[in-house]
Formats: structure tokens, sequence, C-alpha cells
């Protein structure tokens, strides 16, 4: 991940992130109900949306939105790069010492996100990440995310309902050291995990989509994860584990890695 170009304020406790692709038709409803929803937290937000070069009205529609809602932040990609670039971006451009990924198509509910905030302030994990239990999807699209998910969990020997679930919360320090690849964004849960963070999930609601058009099918969902995930078996193959002991004459301090 690049480095931010932005001052971090460390006292905003909260940063939204959602990369948007030729969303125009979802971006008011989306940012009315982020709003709403976190209006209720009582502690400073903000929410990025990144523009990945997008070829409808968003632009416009975001500028426009600004101005009525000042904790909207807009980033915009100067050529088209893909949800995993438009995340990374936003990611590293948050100011929040936690940080919520939202999908901008509406099919996820931005109220899941008060109710992932809890563990992690009990301390309880790192990440929540959220689980679909309940998919409003066509069928082609339900069958291909579950067998690209059973492929994942086998081959990385996870058990994560949903990896590639677009909503999830934790801690800014969960993804310092992590550099995302194109499609990488759909393994974070097992990227976390492997900087030795704790990682749950949590049942979230999921809508159809009423609006714009999907941006995966059947290629995205299995032949496309299928290469990804032997790239992510790699890593943790090759993952660094050790102790490092330093001596002294008075006592021995373990670290581990």
């Amino acid at each position: 991940m690049s480095e931010s170009t932005c001052d971090n304020n460390m006292d905003m406790y909260l940063s939204v992130v959602s990369p948007a692709y030729n969303e125009s038709e979802n971006l008011p409803q989306l940012v009315k109900e982020v709003s709403a929803a976190l209006a209720a937290l009582g502690k400073s937000w903000e929410f990025i949306v990144v523009n990945d070069a997008s070829q409808d009205n968003s632009l416009n529609i975001l500028q426009q939105m600004r101005q009525e809602y000042p904790q909207l932040r807009t980033l915009s990609l100067c050529r088209r790069s893909g949800q995993t670039a438009a995340l990374d971006a936003g990611l590293r451009h948050a100011r929040g010492r936690l940080i919520a990924m939202l999908d901008a198509d509406l099919q996820n509910d931005p109220q899941d996100i008060i109710q992932m905030l809890q563990p992690i302030e009990a301390g309880r994990c790192d990440m929540v990440s959220g689980w679909r239990r309940d998919r409003n999807d066509p069928w082609l699209r339900l069958v291909s995310t579950r067998v690209a998910n059973a492929v994942r969990n086998w081959l990385t020997h996870e058990q994560v309902h949903d990896s590639a679930s677009g909503l999830k919360v934790f801690r800014r320090a969960c993804i310092a050291d992590i550099r995302l690849f194109n499609g990488m964004h759909r393994f974070l849960p097992t990227l976390v995990r492997l900087e030795g963070y704790r990682v749950m999930e949590l049942p979230v609601r999921h809508r159809p989509r009423n609006a714009g058009q999907a941006k995966y099918g059947v290629w995205n969902r299995v032949f496309k994860a299928l290469r990804d995930t032997f790239a992510v078996r790699w890593m943790q193959s090759r993952h660094l584990h050790y102790e490092i002991r330093e001596d002294s004459i008075s006592k021995t301090n373990c670290l581990n890695k």
C-alpha cells in the first residue's frame, strides 16, 4: 500500500471507506444512510468515497453532496484501476483509529457497522468481518460465491464463511504492514491473521441490488479467486514466524514475531 500524502488526524474515531465505480444511482442514498447510522456514535467520523474513474455522473453527485455532508470526503482515481486499488487509496488516506469498509451498491446496511465496532472496543478481536449469511443475490452468483469460499478455505486452511464480504471493521494497525495486490482485498481476514491480529465474523444484513450493475460474475468469483488463493497460500507457507531473545546479564526478554 502506498503511503498517504495527507496528514493523519489520530483523534478521528472512525473512517468509513467505500470504493465506487458507476454507482451514481446509489450514491445519494448511500451517503444519507451512512450519515444517519454514524450520527448516533457521538464520536468523530468521516466517510471516504473513492471514485474509480466512473464514467457516469458519480463525480458530480459526490461534489454536490459534500456541501450538505461535511464528513464526506471524495478521492478520484485518474484512471480505472479496480476495486482493490480504490480500497487501497481509501484505506491509506483514512484518518480514523478504526476503519470500516463498505460496498457502495447499497447491499450492505451501514447500521451494521455499529454492532461490528462493539467486539473490537471490548478487546475481543482486532477485525470484524461481515458474514452475509442470508444473501439476496441471483442463484448463479450465490453458487459461484459458495464455491469460491469453499476453495479459499480448503487451500488456505481457514474457516471463514464470507471472506469476500465488502463490510469489515478493524483497527488501522491491522493493515499498516499489508501490501495489497489486485484481488487481495478478498483475503483480508487471512492476511490480517498472518500479521498476528485476531479476526472474528458477525452475521450482517444483505439487501438486493436495486440500482446499478454488479461488477463481478462467475469468472471473477471462481477462476480469478482460485488464482489469487494460490498466491495467498504461498504467502502463508513463506510467512516469517520466529522468537528473538535479547541477551543481557540481568535477565532475558523474549519477543515474538
